[in-house]
């Protein structure tokens, strides 16, 4: 007997088996899972590829490209000088007063002293009179002092030629009378006198040498004092009368006479310039310089000047390191020789020798320092296209070139016109126009 087979359940297991279907999800899962991996990594790639961040495109004829070299490089920074004489002296109205005469033009030359202007000083005049005056009467003190002292010293001197002189005198007395007081001839009681006598001045004798010591060595001292003091009186004097001279306003060297513009009526105050006497022979340099330098300049270092063909040598004479207005000032005199064409007031350019030449490599100097201040440039590629930011880091520069310190090779290109459009780009798209 034919029967088909059956599952446990009583099922044929034809029933059983059916076909499962698959979503969208899962037929499209892996190939957009490696899809999206891929996008990421070239996002990724992207990012942190050198040309990577902002860029800008820029014509090539809008900019300056120039090639950094290995070369000399002349440490020197120009300087723009005034021409001034090399000795000034100033005239003062010591004392002022009103001017009663001039006696020279503005311009003109001196002589050592030659009279300039005359001034009158009523005040002044007062004052050195009665300044006389008191020193005569103090210096009538001090000899009537000293006067006192020397009659003092006379009469200690004649004191003690009477004592002397009594001593004597009652010495012989004594002996004389002597033996006459043996031969009971006479009363002792004169002779017991005399001896007394003679004994008093004995004693003073003694006392009045030493007053005598005591006053001449005090004397001395104070002699000493009064000469010192007379001396003293004297210069005071003579400084009062050198005051009233000083009306009288002369030249105190030669030389040529400038800033002078005074007129006859004209009132002056104490101590105020009236003029100036500027050596006409001898000259010197002086320049302004930016403050970045001013750790670099330093006294004997060279400066070169170029006039009417010919090239001349100074040195650094004097540094003054106050800074005023981002400058600082210095003093150049020329060396063996000067222009003979030059004059007070005239401009002249040099150039200021900072080191001695070294070979380094170098870059032309340009108007990209002022925008990065050194620290970055753009570097053109080797294709030409682009130009990347670079942090660079230079040193000395002076008119042409730049010295490089790190950051850049011989050979390669680097844009130096100005970054002023450029300064948030990190490359540059160049483009023919």
């Amino acid at each position: 007997m034919d029967s088909k087979p059956q599952s446990r359940s009583g099922r044929s297991q034809s029933g059983m088996d059916r076909v499962v279907e698959e979503t969208t999800w899962q037929k499209y899962r892996k190939p957009v899972t490696w899809g999206g991996s891929a996008v990421l990594l070239l996002l990724v790639i992207w990012y942190f590829k050198p040309d990577a961040g902002r860029a800008l495109k820029v014509q090539n004829d809008r900019i300056v490209v120039s090639t950094v070299s290995l070369g000399e490089f002349d440490d020197y920074i120009p300087v723009r000088g005034q021409v001034a004489p090399l000795k000034t002296v100033f005239l003062d109205a010591i004392e002022g007063g009103r001017v009663e005469a001039t006696y020279v033009e503005d311009g003109a030359p001196v002589s050592a002293g030659d009279l300039i202007i005359e001034l009158s000083n009523t005040q002044l005049q007062l004052d050195v009179i009665a300044r006389e005056a008191e020193v005569t009467e103090q210096l009538n003190n001090l000899r009537n002092t000293e006067l006192s002292l020397e009659q003092n010293r006379l009469t200690h001197k004649r004191n003690l030629i009477d004592i002397n002189y009594n001593i004597i005198r009652l010495g012989r007395e004594v002996e004389r009378l002597s033996p006459l007081v043996e031969r009971d001839l006479i009363d002792d009681g004169s002779l017991e006198r005399l001896k007394d006598e003679y004994d008093w001045y004995v004693a003073r004798r003694e006392i009045t040498l030493e007053s005598q010591a005591t006053d001449e060595r005090l004397q001395k001292v104070q002699m000493e004092q009064l000469r010192i003091a007379g001396a003293q009186l004297e210069q005071n004097l003579e400084v009062a009368r050198r005051n009233l001279e000083s009306l009288n306003v002369r030249a105190p060297v030669d030389g040529k006479l400038t800033a002078f513009d005074l007129e006859v009526g004209q009132a002056l105050s104490r101590g105020m310039n009236i003029g100036q006497i500027d050596d006409p022979e001898s000259f010197k340099v002086t320049a302004n310089i930016d403050e970045f330098y001013l750790s670099r300049v330093d006294l004997e270092q060279t400066a070169t000047l170029t006039t009417n063909g010919d090239d001349f040598t100074l040195f650094v004479r004097k540094v003054y390191p106050q800074v005023q207005n981002g400058t600082f000032e210095v003093d150049m005199i020329f060396g063996e020789r000067a222009p003979t064409t030059i004059r007070r007031g005239q401009t002249m350019q040099l150039n200021l020798q900072l080191g001695s030449p070294s070979r380094s490599l170098l870059i032309p100097n340009g108007a990209f320092y002022q925008d990065t201040g050194g620290n970055w440039v753009f570097v053109v590629t080797v294709d030409g296209l682009r130009a990347v930011k670079r942090n660079v880091r230079l040193g000395r520069r002076n008119l042409r070139f730049i010295e490089v310190l790190d950051g850049l090779e011989s050979g390669e290109q680097v844009i130096t016109s100005p970054y002023t459009n450029y300064l948030d780009m990190d490359r540059l798209e160049l483009q023919d126009q």
